[in-house]
């Protein structure tokens, strides 16, 4: 007889095992399905080590600049690539173990191998045809089922994504690289070619610039981080060029040459003329795709759009009892989109009242590139498409006093408000630690702050912060420090 839950999720993952975490917690007979490695991408291979590389990175070059802060270094510091590599891994190692953990604590059983709908509420669990891979191993020990077939009145699906492969260019591991090897090279490329300035190939680049790398980056649309305020990607790019970083916009990739240990990029720009870069290596960062397939969607007629399930603000389906969570779907692709996704689709299974669906306009984007980029909401252009009616104030680093005292001065937050009802439409930044400071405004927009809310809040001195109250200020043409 099938073992019978209140619930399965299928993929650990930040929305999966959130999610399997909040429904525990309502009471609810939960299981959640892995075939690979707790945490999902963003603990192994996406989120946590890329923020672990670039603490590295951020370390050494602020040791290129000790003298700019009056200290003295004997010696040259050099990046040790294995080091590197080794402490990010042991990062994910821990937090991977962390959510083992949890799913004992919560008593959430963990049943490892593929899964398949069968049919509404149903499942078969096959043997998973993915290794176990480090840093998981070996599986946790709260692990209490494997093969055969459950039955729960609520599935969620939690599967995630994968890089984006386009035709011709396929990642082959080698020469050319996903981001699962780009985390972990076994010695640094003397030069590498980056193919998408999104948040993933940004990263990547500011990564290996600072490791000394010669990165070239090709992006197909006018800006980098095409998603981002024009304004706020035009001062990163400004920044990263001064890093080294060679960027082509408005620019694509039509075909490789690969030779025995570099690869040659056929670049077309805007003008229809075609240059060969060479490099050692070619990071493939041209998005991500959900991974809907081998799952029974088909079979039971679960709708889908451009490789995403289509959920609504809840996580529902067209199909009862089915819901999809995360990255699969659809953008913004983000843990913590995710996360908030899994806790809004558990509790409005549980039937708790006031659940409210999640507003993807009120989710913020951080790109941990040097400098780095946040933002919610929306973009000036995007307001003004919308027809909106708009005020919008800056207020650069350049005159804030705890910026210029951290040698970090380079940097600016823009604000963007409804003219007439004062409501906080977008704010965009760039600069030092801005993703740590996006969430005031994201805090401000879900509790409809108004500007003058805003400009009557006290913000403590000297803070980077202060920058936020003078971009509202701005605005109204009230800014006091510039």
């Amino acid at each position: 007889m099938a073992e019978s839950y209140d619930v399965i999720i299928i993929g650990s993952g930040p929305g999966g095992y959130v999610a399997a975490i909040r429904a525990a917690q309502l009471g609810l007979k939960t299981a959640i399905v892995e075939r690979e490695h707790m945490g999902g991408i963003c603990l192994n291979w996406g989120c946590i080590p890329t923020k672990a590389l670039l603490r590295s990175a951020e370390v050494l070059d602020h040791s290129k600049h000790l003298k700019d802060y009056g200290l003295v270094l004997e010696g040259t510091v050099k990046p040790d690539a294995k080091a590197v590599v080794g402490r990010s891994r042991a990062v994910s190692a821990r937090l991977n173990a962390g959510v083992g953990f949890l799913m004992k604590k919560n008593k959430i059983d963990i049943i490892w191998g593929e899964a398949k709908l069968s049919k509404p509420g149903e499942i078969v669990v096959s043997k998973s045809s993915k290794p176990v891979v480090e840093p998981q191993h070996p599986l946790p020990k709260n692990v209490k089922s494997g093969e055969g077939t459950y039955t729960a009145k609520h599935i969620i699906l939690a599967t995630g994504a994968r890089p984006r492969a386009l035709p011709g260019i396929e990642p082959d591991g080698k020469l050319i690289w996903t981001y699962f090897e780009a985390l972990k090279p076994d010695v640094l490329p003397k030069s590498l070619i980056v193919m998408g300035s999104g948040a993933i190939g940004i990263e990547f680049a500011s990564f290996y610039r600072s490791m000394g790398v010669d990165v070239t980056v090709v992006e197909v649309m006018p800006t980098i981080m095409p998603v981002e305020d024009a304004e706020i990607t035009a001062i990163a790019r400004k920044q990263l060029e001064k890093r080294g970083l060679k960027i082509f916009t408005s620019a694509k990739v039509t075909k490789v040459e690969k030779g025995a240990g570099s690869i040659t990029a056929h670049v077309e720009t805007a003008d229809g003329k075609v240059q060969q870069i060479t490099a050692d290596r070619m990071i493939s960062a041209v998005g991500v795709q959900g991974n809907i397939e081998n799952l029974g969607l088909e079979a039971l007629g679960v709708k889908t759009d451009r490789g995403c399930v289509v959920a609504d603000g809840y996580g529902k389906t067209n199909v009862a009892g089915i819901y999809a969570i995360g990255d699969v779907a659809g953008p913004p692709m983000l843990a913590h989109k995710a996360e908030h996704e899994g806790v809004v689709c558990v509790e409005k299974i549980a039937g708790l009242p006031n659940v409210h669906p999640t507003d993807k306009g009120k989710v913020p984007g951080c790109t941990y590139c040097d400098p780095q980029v946040a933002s919610v909401g929306l973009t000036e252009a995007k307001a003004k498409e919308l027809g909106r009616d708009i005020r919008v104030g800056r207020f650069s680093f350049a005159a804030n006093g705890k910026a210029i005292a951290l040698g970090e001065d380079q940097g600016m937050v823009k604000v963007i408000f409804d003219k007439k009802t004062g409501e906080l439409l977008g704010a965009h930044m760039v600069g030092a630690e801005v993703t740590e400071l996006i969430q005031g405004f994201v805090v401000a927009m879900n509790l409809e702050t108004t500007e003058e809310e805003l400009m009557h809040t006290i913000f403590p001195h000297p803070t980077v912060s202060e920058t936020m109250k003078e971009a509202v200020l701005d605005a109204y043409g009230r800014v006091l420090n510039a």
